[in-house]
């Protein structure tokens, strides 16, 4: 999420405290009671945890773990040095590679769209046609394997009115906000779909290609898994139940291995409003009850309104039934959504089976033949939790190239069990099934607070509070090890946490700089080991802060996007507000080889005050960016990563130029690409 979308509340109101009674029990076998509950649980949090995640077991439960007949791999090692932080208006990247702009925000994708005009004057039918505003999560789709040759898949997660229109946003005299100006704003919004192409070196935008599309907050798509047809997605638009308009504030994203995207739907709560009586599931997640973040619906009623394309907005109940009004609106949103990006004539298909929340990032474990597939969800709120879908289906590899990727995307992700994690004291955690029979840590079962599993899926929060899981410093994206399997999320902050409600999994309370836990599951899904494997911090922030030993080389703070390359490397980046670190750097990317740390009996070892040179800074983004989105090129010989919400960038096609002093440039949202001037690996020799 961005620091500059989102309200940052905390609605878990669940009761959901910190383990301490687990801890005590865990403490008083260890004989470690020798302070406040508080302090002992910064000392096992800041030993990491490690040997939890003993090498020998993660192997065995891997099916990709190292068999006694695997060949030795050669080692990988980070081949550049740590840059120094910057705070200027440009890039800055590794010596030995260039950082060049590619498909900025209003980049026509096809001939119905204007060039972009630096008057904010283009139309909301241009930005229906062109690149979206903010671009977040995305994931590279190679045409026939090729790394010169494919498709971006893109998120465009929330908007800056007042450099998408000419003098930012305007209201009548009745508050009114106008029907065009609004349909912009819905426009830029979503995800979108880009043939690129390298030529001579450099990639390009392939204009008018017929696989380019957007998908906006206004594009009709199908409803999918438990709640299609139910009463709870009924709408004036879709009286069956079976479709819905739009995606809004797309921000991280998944992939599957049948080679379809998954766009993440987080903060799109504020986009409705609802004056009546809320229902406990918009409560929950955060309908507003006074108006919606952008006024849109105050457009409904205008002369060139087209089915109701503005009313929808408003989700009070006005009218006899659901099939009326649009009460039900929000219910159609909160979800993954799965796009084809080799078929344009396919519709975007919400997958509701995987849970209804702020969707963050939704990373696939490793697909292994005969097993079950999964994928890790994050819910970026305070104190929200971590999710995980475990397929019924088991993984058939003759499903890699199917000839229809949306029926595969229904065999998977439309039937199995959807899990809330649970993070113990001890480095042990449980994964907790939400269905009907679960039980409620009241005595009760989910069936009888919510009825059936589509009731359950509506209030996936409310019933993650029911069984007892894991409050968590807001969790945002999920990364997988492809040479072990261990799991990683990033837990970007929490201000809200106090230092009475820290527990072992969030230690520090506040938590200002965040951190990133690890995992691995037991071969049967149901449980898992953990510990956390980096603490964000200043460089000059006391032990307590700094319990990595970070230096100002790494230091970082709310660390965000995440993504391992296909080697092994570690990439994440930064959207900081943490003024001890924002004083010193931009946000940021930064790099680790996460196998690279273990110990003499080669147990996984955290990154510590002896160990913390090997993460290091590679890349640094513009004054007043988020560095988001993430992916490479097959060859890992191309990173793309994401500027977002820059302060007066791109100043040219060059990510490292600055604008001219008291040149003041309308900023724009760009895809940076990086690569090595020698044409090498991204990272490593």
């Amino acid at each position: 999420m961005s620091r500059d979308t989102g309200d940052n509340l905390d609605r878990n109101h669940s009761g959901n405290l910190p383990m301490t009674s687990v801890m005590d029990a865990y403490l008083s076998r260890r004989s470690m009671l020798r302070g406040s509950l508080g302090a002992a649980i910064a000392m096992i949090a800041a030993s990491g945890l490690g040997g939890c995640l003993d090498s020998s077991a993660a192997a065995s439960e891997s099916p990709s773990g190292p068999s006694p007949h695997t060949p030795k791999q050669t080692k990988l090692a980070l081949d550049f040095t740590s840059i120094p932080g910057s705070r200027t208006d440009a890039c800055v990247v590794a010596a030995g590679y260039s950082a060049y702009v590619l498909a900025p925000w209003g980049t026509p994708l096809n001939s119905a769209a204007s060039p972009w005009q630096a008057d904010g004057s283009n139309s909301a039918t241009d930005q229906a046609n062109a690149m979206g505003m903010h671009h977040d999560g995305m994931h590279f789709f190679p045409i026939e394997g090729s790394s010169e040759d494919g498709l971006l898949a893109i998120n465009f997660e929330y908007i800056d009115q007042a450099a998408l229109h000419p003098n930012g946003p305007t209201r009548d005299a009745n508050g009114k906000r106008p029907a065009e100006e609004v349909r912009k704003e819905i426009n830029a919004h979503g995800a979108g779909v880009v043939r690129l192409r390298k030529v001579d070196g450099r990639w390009q935008v392939v204009d008018n290609d017929p696989l380019n599309r957007r998908f906006t907050s206004a594009s009709r798509m199908a409803l999918s898994g438990p709640l299609r047809g139910t009463d709870h997605v009924r709408t004036r638009y879709s009286a069956d139940g079976t479709h819905c308009r739009g995606t809004n504030n797309n921000c991280g994203n998944g992939f599957t291995p049948w080679g379809t995207y998954l766009t993440c739907e987080e903060n799109w709560p504020g986009i409705f409003v609802n004056k009546g009586s809320r229902p406990e599931d918009q409560r929950r997640i955060g309908v507003g009850t006074s108006s919606g973040q952008f006024g849109w619906e105050s457009a409904a009623g205008d002369s060139t309104e087209v089915a109701d394309e503005f009313a929808r907005f408003d989700v009070t109940a006005h009218a006899a039934s659901a099939t009326d009004d649009y009460r039900n609106e929000a219910s159609t949103y909160g979800y993954i959504v799965e796009i084809d990006p080799y078929d344009s004539s396919t519709l975007a298909t919400k997958r509701t089976a995987l849970g209804r929340m702020r969707h963050e990032g939704c990373c696939p474990g490793l697909a292994v033949p005969g097993k079950p597939l999964v994928w890790y969800m994050g819910d970026d709120s305070n104190n929200e939790y971590l999710y995980k879908w475990v397929s019924e289906a088991v993984w058939d590899s003759a499903d890699a190239h199917p000839a229809d990727r949306l029926q595969t995307g229904a065999k998977y992700l439309d039937h199995g069990n959807l899990y809330v994690a649970r993070f113990d004291a001890d480095g042990s955690g449980a994964w907790l099934l939400l269905d009907v029979d679960s039980v409620t840590t009241g005595g009760g079962t989910l069936g009888e607070l919510y009825g059936d599993l589509p009731g359950i899926i509506l209030n996936t929060r409310g019933a993650a509070d029911a069984v007892g899981a894991t409050p968590m410093d807001r969790p945002e994206w999920t990364a997988v090890n492809p040479l072990n399997g261990d799991a990683y999320l990033t837990l970007t902050n929490n201000s809200v946490r106090t230092p009475h409600q820290v527990d072992a999994a969030n230690p520090r309370g506040p938590n200002r700089h965040g951190h990133i836990i690890r995992w691995h599951d037991s071969d049967d899904q149901l449980s898992l080991r953990w510990d956390i494997f980096v603490f964000g911090a200043n460089a000059g922030a006391t032990a307590d802060i700094n319990r990595s030993g970070l230096t100002e080389l790494n230091q970082f703070a709310s660390p965000d996007g995440m993504r391992f390359d296909s080697r092994g490397v570690l990439w994440f980046e930064t959207d900081n507000s943490e003024p001890s670190v924002a004083d010193y750097t931009n946000d940021q990317l930064l790099a680790v080889i996460p196998t690279d740390l273990v110990d003499a009996r080669g147990n996984p070892l955290p990154l510590n005050a002896h160990n913390q040179t090997a993460l290091r800074r590679f890349f640094v983004g513009p004054n007043g960016c988020e560095v988001t989105g993430i992916t490479f090129t097959p060859d890992n010989r191309t990173l793309f990563v994401n500027i977002q919400h820059p302060a007066n960038w791109p100043a040219t096609d060059r990510a490292t130029d600055a604008a001219p002093a008291g040149v003041t440039l309308r900023p724009r949202a760009a895809t940076v690409v990086i690569q090595r001037d020698d044409g090498g690996a991204i990272g490593t020799g």
